[in-house]
C-alpha cells in the first residue's frame, strides 16, 4: 500500500474548512496526460492557489494507476520546484464500487468519491458509508452525491436530471459519515449542459442557460450549516474555444455550459470544490486543431501540445482568479 502522505498529497479537510470560512471553492480540475496536469501546477502556483487534481476511472485506465501514482508525487515536486508549495490532492471522480475506491485509496490516492446517486437512497447510503469506514482508516476523505445530473461525463451518463432533496442531506451526511456531498442544482456533466428548447438565445446566436437552483442549495446549507458542498459539471464551455473548433473543422453544435458569474455566486456560499472538466478538454482541442491547421506540415508533438498547454495555464489562472476566488490562498 502507498500512503499519500509519502507523496507529499493533502487530503481535502483543512482545504475545505478555510474554503467555507474563507468564501471561496478550491478548483477540481480533471486530467489525462502530462501536458494538462503540468498546465493545472503552473496556474496554480502562479496564483497560489490549492488545487484537487481529479482523475475518473477512465483517465486512471489510460494513465495506468502506478504511473499515475508517480505523476501525482511529480506534481507536488514541479510545485516546490516552480517556488510554491500549494496544497494538492489527488481525488478519484465518479467512483462507481467500493472496491475501485479502495484500490485508489491503496494507490497513493487521498480523497474518493463514491456515486451512488444513481440507486435507491438506502443502498447509496449503505454503500457510501462502507467506503467511509475504509477510507478513514487511512485519513483519506470521502465525497458522497444525492442527486444526479444529466448529461456524460467519461462512464457517467444520465439522461436527465434530479434535483437533491433538501430532506434527504441530514440524514444522509449523519448516517454515511461522508466529508463532504456533491448535490444538484442545475449544473450538467459535458458540452452540452442543456438543450437549445431550455435555453434563451440571442440574436447573434448564443444560448443562455437557465439558472441554477440556488434556493435549494440555501435549503441545504440551513440542513448542513457550514458541511462542504461540492458542484460537479461546471465548466462554462467558452464560447471562443467552440468557435476556434468549428473555425478549424470541428462539430461541436449547441455547446452550453454554466456562466461564470453564477459559479463565483456559488463559491461565495458552502459551495467549496467546483469540478471542471470540459472546459480543459476545449481550450486543449482548440489550440491543437489550431496549430495544425495554420501549420499542416507540423509533426513533432511538442509544437502543437505546447501551445494547447500554455491556453490551458491561462484558462486555469483565469478560473482561479476570476471565477474560484482560489488565487492567493494555498497559504492559508
Amino acid at each position: 500500500m502507498t500512503s499519500y502522505k509519502d507523496l507529499g498529497l493533502v487530503n481535502t479537510r483543512d482545504m475545505f474548512a478555510k474554503a467555507i470560512k474563507g468564501g471561496y471553492a478550491v478548483p477540481a480540475y480533471n486530467f489525462n496526460n502530462m501536458e494538462q496536469l503540468q498546465s493545472i501546477i503552473q496556474a496554480c502556483v502562479e496564483t497560489k492557489s490549492p488545487v484537487i487534481l481529479q482523475v475518473s476511472n477512465g483517465a486512471r485506465n489510460y494513465a495506468d494507476k502506478y504511473f499515475l501514482r508517480n505523476m501525482a508525487r511529480a506534481a507536488v515536486e514541479y510545485a516546490h520546484e516552480l517556488g510554491c508549495d500549494i496544497p494538492i490532492c489527488l481525488h478519484l471522480d465518479h467512483g462507481s464500487s467500493y472496491e475501485l475506491c479502495v484500490d485508489c485509496i491503496d494507490n497513493g490516492f487521498s480523497s474518493v468519491m463514491i456515486d451512488g446517486s444513481s440507486l435507491p437512497y438506502e443502498e447509496n447510503v449503505a454503500l457510501t458509508k462502507k467506503v467511509c469506514e475504509y477510507a478513514h482508516k487511512h485519513d483519506v476523505t470521502v465525497e458522497g452525491e444525492l442527486g444526479v445530473l444529466a448529461g456524460v461525463e467519461d462512464e457517467v451518463s444520465a439522461a436527465e436530471s434530479h434535483y437533491t432533496k433538501p430532506e434527504e442531506v441530514q440524514d444522509f451526511v449523519s448516517k454515511t459519515g461522508v466529508d463532504s456531498l456533491a448535490i444538484s442544482i442545475g449544473t450538467s456533466h459535458g458540452r452540452c449542459k442543456f438543450t437549445p428548447e431550455q435555453c434563451t438565445r440571442t440574436e447573434d446566436g448564443v444560448l443562455i442557460p437557465p439558472p441554477l437552483a440556488f434556493d435549494i442549495l440555501k435549503e441545504i446549507e440551513k440542513k448542513l450549516p457550514g458541511f462542504p458542498i461540492v458542484l460537479h459539471g461546471s465548466s462554462s464551455v467558452p464560447v471562443q474555444y467552440v468557435k476556434i473548433i468549428e473555425q478549424y473543422g470541428g462539430k461541436i453544435p449547441d455547446s452550453v455550459g454554466i456562466p461564470e458569474e453564477q459559479l463565483r455566486q456559488a463559491a461565495k456560499s458552502a459551495v467549496c470544490k467546483i469540478n471542471i472538466d470540459s472546459d480543459g478538454r476545449l481550450a486543449m482541442t482548440a489550440m491543437i486543431r489550431k496549430t495544425l491547421a495554420e501549420h499542416p506540415g507540423e509533426f513533432d508533438p511538442r509544437k502543437y501540445l505546447g501551445p494547447a498547454r500554455e491556453e490551458l495555464k491561462n484558462m486555469y489562472a483565469h478560473k482561479n482568479r476570476d471565477v474560484l476566488g482560489s488565487a492567493g490562498h494555498a497559504l492559508d
